[in-house]
C-alpha cells in the first residue's frame, strides 16, 4: 500500500472513531482526510481530483486605490465559500512555484476562492516593508467581491518569511476587521532570534538554547536579498558573488572575495559568518541603517498584536532548518487569547506529509480547521 493511500486508509479509520464518539461536524472531518489526501497527492490521483471538478485557473488585474495588481485567481468549479489570499513564498517562481500552483488547486477544490498575487520583490528573493501595503491591496479587492467571499468570509495563508508580512497586512486598520482568519505554516515571530540561528544554528526554547543544524540556503538568501541597501557597487558584486557561490556549493571557499569588501559589506558578511549567538546583537546594531529599518519594520515581536482581530491557525515543523519552531510558539503566545490554534509536528520539511500517525493526525486537525475557518466555525 503506497503512502498516501495508507494515510488515507488511518485518517478514514480515525474519522470513524470520531463519529462513533459522538464528534460534530462528521463531513468536514472527512473532507479534511480529503484535502491532505490530495497535498500529499501532489500531482497524482487522489479521491478529493476524482469526486471534484478541476478548478478554473485565470490572471487576473486589480486596482486599490489607484493602485494596480494582478494574479492567479483559481475559482472552484462548484459552490464558492470563502476566499483566500495566498502569498507566494521568497522563490523565484513565485505564483508559478509548482508546489504552490498544487496547493491553491486543492484548496480551490475545497470550496476556496484562491488569489496568488503576483509579488515582484518575492521573487527577487527580497522580503520588503512594501509587501505589506501590497498583501493588504490584493485582499481588499478579493474581499470586496461577494462572489468570491460570500458573507465575507475571507482570510489568508503564507509560508515562512511572507508570514510576516500576511500578519503585518491583518493588522492594518483598512482591511483588519475583515480579516477572518489567517494560515501560517513555518512563520516566525522575532527575526533576531531568527537571524541568529540561520547563521549560527542556535535557538533558545524554554529559556535554554538549543543547537539544530541551519540550512545554509537562508543566509546566503538574507545576503542577495539585502544587496541593494549597499552603497558601494563593489560590495554589492562580491556578496552577489559568494551568495551565488555558496547557494551552488555550501563548502565554496569565499576568502578571496571578502578580502575585497568595503566597511558597509564587512558589517553582512561579519554577521552571516558568525557562529556565536552571544555575537548577534552585536552585529545586527553594526549593519546599515536602512538594513536595520526593514528589520524592525518586519519584525513581529515588537508589535501590538492586542488588536488583531482574525483567527489564526499556525503549523510548524519540529525539525524546520529555516526557521526554528519556538517561533510559531512565541507567534501564538503574543497573539490575543484564545484567537490561535499552534500544531506542531515531525518531517513537515520532508516530502512526506509526515512520517508517524501523531504528526498526521496533528496536520488533520490543522486542516480541520482551516475548513472550519471557510465555513465561519473556527
Amino acid at each position: 500500500m503506497g503512502k498516501q493511500a495508507a494515510f488515507t486508509v488511518i485518517a478514514l479509520l480515525a474519522v470513524g472513531l470520531l463519529l462513533a464518539a459522538g464528534c460534530s461536524r462528521p463531513w468536514r472531518s472527512y473532507e479534511a482526510v480529503l484535502v491532505l489526501s490530495d497535498i500529499a497527492a501532489a500531482d497524482s490521483p487522489s479521491r478529493l481530483k476524482h469526486t471534484t471538478r478541476k478548478p478554473q485557473r485565470i490572471t487576473v488585474g486589480y486596482w486599490t486605490d489607484g493602485r494596480m495588481g494582478q494574479g492567479d485567481l483559481y475559482r472552484p468549479a462548484a459552490e464558492t465559500r470563502a476566499a483566500l489570499l495566498l502569498i507566494p513564498g521568497v522563490a523565484e517562481t513565485g505564483k508559478d512555484d509548482p508546489r504552490l500552483v498544487a496547493f491553491a488547486t486543492t484548496l480551490a477544490r475545497a470550496g476556496f476562492a484562491v488569489l496568488v498575487p503576483d509579488l515582484f520583490r518575492l521573487r527577487q528573493l527580497q522580503v520588503s516593508p512594501a509587501d505589506v501595503g501590497e498583501v493588504a491591496d490584493a485582499f481588499d479587492w478579493l474581499v470586496s467581491d461577494p462572489c468570491l467571499a460570500p458573507q465575507g468570509r475571507a482570510g489568508m495563508a503564507a509560508f515562512s518569511y511572507a508570514a510576516g508580512p500576511v500578519l503585518l497586512a491583518a493588522r492594518e486598520e483598512s482591511i483588519r476587521a475583515r480579516v477572518r482568519f489567517v494560515f501560517v505554516v513555518g512563520g516566525y515571530y522575532d527575526l533576531p532570534q531568527v537571524l541568529t540561528f540561520f547563521t549560527t544554528g542556535y535557538y533558545r526554547h524554554h529559556q535554554q538554547w538549543h543547537y539544530l543544524r541551519p540550512n545554509d540556503y537562508g543566509k546566503w538568501a538574507f545576503v542577495a536579498a539585502n544587496l541593494h541597501h549597499l552603497e558601494a557597487a563593489n560590495d554589492r558584486r562580491l556578496l552577489r558573488e559568494m551568495a551565488e557561490r555558496k547557494q551552488l556549493d555550501p563548502a565554496a571557499p569565499v576568502a578571496d572575495l571578502a578580502a575585497g569588501l568595503g566597511a558597509e559589506g564587512r558589517t553582512l558578511y561579519a554577521l552571516i559568518n558568525n557562529r556565536d549567538p552571544q555575537q548577534t546583537p552585536a552585529l545586527l546594531a553594526a549593519l546599515p541603517a536602512t538594513v536595520r529599518s526593514d528589520l524592525r519594520t518586519l519584525d513581529l515581536a515588537n508589535k501590538d498584536w492586542s488588536h488583531l482581530a482574525a483567527r489564526v491557525i499556525l503549523v510548524h515543523g519540529l525539525d524546520d532548518p529555516m526557521i526554528p519552531f519556538p517561533q510559531s510558539v512565541a507567534l501564538a503566545e503574543a497573539l490575543p487569547k484564545g484567537r490561535s490554534k499552534l500544531f506542531l509536528v515531525r518531517g513537515l520539511v520532508h516530502v512526506d506529509v509526515a512520517p508517524g500517525l501523531p504528526d498526521r493526525w496533528r496536520l488533520w486537525r490543522a486542516v480541520k480547521s482551516l475548513l472550519a475557518a471557510r465555513d465561519g466555525k473556527l
